[in-house]
């Protein structure tokens, strides 16, 4: 099978995932166009609880991703995903329920505490290679944007027909088709990790949280999160006065996503086949800038908007599928969940800031204060993206190793890991084995079989 393709396992993981993604997300996805209008008649409603009833589940997702992260480490990826789908859709049915936008509100925050999406993510990386994880990323992301679309269409008729208790039972429906997907569709991941690597320590994740690539990663997550909830506090109202009536806003959103997933195919060729990942990437920041700017310009015309927001979704898509992978690249191998733990935490941080930081604006300002203060943090954005190294592909092998005693395992490992192409090196006693994380352009496996005095 070509390096350049997927293979059958990476194909299977990627649709299966992406699948129990978009569920999950087309559930909570269609409850923004809708609660607002329809949570009316739920008592003890008002503007502020309808913000927390929507900011509730960001916040505990956000709380949530890190030790979910860790746990799928621990404990393995497929029975927290399951775990957190269950909690997932108890808080689903409890807001379904609920006849206060309390309880809805209750619900909102229990579905957050069903924090899976780091352990998804980190599954996804088990069953990838480097080289094709980018692509594996871009298919979930495309499923999730799918999914917004989708929900923009069948949230309102869904709540016309059922009211705000009839999306909710069907976001739990769709957390039960997740667990099934989980249990007899996605693959079972093998543990790439050599053994001489250990789960995340409180003190690992706090190294994971300071390490400067992961770091810049983590904070671009939230700052891509952040524009967009920014922007869709004012889009719709902006779509209204510019003469797109409510009902028809999906016919620009679905066209957007689905053309801006075709022209974001090209930034990934570049990335991935041209090895011009750090210049891509430093691209597509640039053109959210453009495009969020550009609002400015021609957000009093519909297809000025739908323009814009072609180029910001050609971005947001190629980063969304670009960020993970790299996380997953740069973090040790046992310690992926972890690492995106605290991705995902900055990812639903940001959506919960972005709402804040929008509706405030919104309250004081016009339209155009939005879209400019979006192209501001999308400059902010670059300036701390400017630095970034992007790691080099590897992957990671097993020598048999003969010790005659234990003490000789770190003077070994000491000459492995001054190989050229060796990134890390484990030597494990116990089991007579040196494990190499390894760049394979530059490695030459013979010198490493002439220090094992292996022939």
């Amino acid at each position: 099978m070509s390096n350049q393709s997927l293979n059958l396992l990476e194909k299977r993981a990627a649709l299966s995932l992406a699948s129990v993604f978009a569920f999950r997300m087309l559930g909570l996805f269609m409850l923004m166009p809708v609660l607002a209008i329809y949570g009316q008649s739920l008592e003890h409603v008002s503007p502020m609880w309808i913000g927390l009833a929507i900011g509730a589940y960001g916040l505990t997702q956000a709380l949530l991703q890190i030790p979910m992260g860790w746990l799928s480490d621990k404990f393995g990826r497929k029975p927290i995903i399951i775990v957190g789908l269950v909690i997932f859709a108890i808080g689903s049915v409890i807001a379904a329920l609920a006849d206060s936008i309390y309880w809805v509100t209750v619900g909102r925050a229990l579905q957050g505490m069903g924090a899976i999406a780091s352990a998804l993510l980190a599954l996804a990386a088990d069953l990838s290679r480097d080289e094709q994880r980018p692509k594996v990323m871009a298919v979930i992301g495309m499923c999730i944007g799918l999914s917004f679309a989708f929900a923009m269409l069948l949230g309102p008729m869904v709540a016309a027909a059922f009211g705000i208790s009839g999306v909710f039972w069907l976001t739990a429906i769709l957390a039960l088709c997740g667990i099934v997907i989980i249990l007899f569709v996605v693959p079972s991941a093998v543990n790439k990790a050599p053994k001489g690597d250990t789960i995340a320590t409180l003190s690992d994740i706090r190294k994971l949280s300071r390490h400067p690539q992961l770091l810049r990663l983590d904070i671009g997550v939230m700052l891509l999160h952040l524009s967009l909830t920014t922007l869709f506090v004012v889009l719709p109202g902006q779509l209204i006065a510019d003469g797109l009536v409510a009902e028809a806003h999906w016919k620009l959103y679905i066209p957007v996503l689905l053309l801006a997933f075709v022209l974001m195919a090209p930034l990934m060729i570049v990335a991935i086949r041209k090895q011009k990942e750090r210049e891509t990437f430093l691209a597509a920041i640039g053109l959210l800038v453009i495009s969020t700017a550009s609002l400015m310009m021609w957000a009093n015309s519909v297809i000025g908007i739908a323009v814009c927001m072609l180029l910001y979704f050609i971005a947001f898509n190629f980063l969304e599928a670009t960020m993970p992978a790299l996380v997953s690249r740069i973090a040790p191998a046992s310690q992926k969940g972890s690492a995106m733990g605290i991705f995902s935490s900055g990812q639903f941080f940001g959506a919960f800031l972005g709402g804040i930081l929008g509706g405030y604006i919104a309250q004081y300002g016009e339209a155009n204060s939005v879209f400019a203060a979006v192209a501001c943090v999308g400059v902010i954005w670059l300036f701390i993206a400017w630095r970034m190294q992007i790691p080099p592909k590897s992957k990671i092998i097993s020598l048999i190793t003969e010790l005659s005693e234990p003490q000789q395992a770190e003077v070994l490992a000491n000459k492995l890991v001054a190989l050229p192409g060796v990134l890390e090196a484990i030597v494990v006693s116990e089991e007579n084995r040196s494990y190499l994380k390894i760049d394979d352009k530059k490695f030459d496996l013979n010198q490493a079989k002439q220090i094992l005095g292996l022939h």
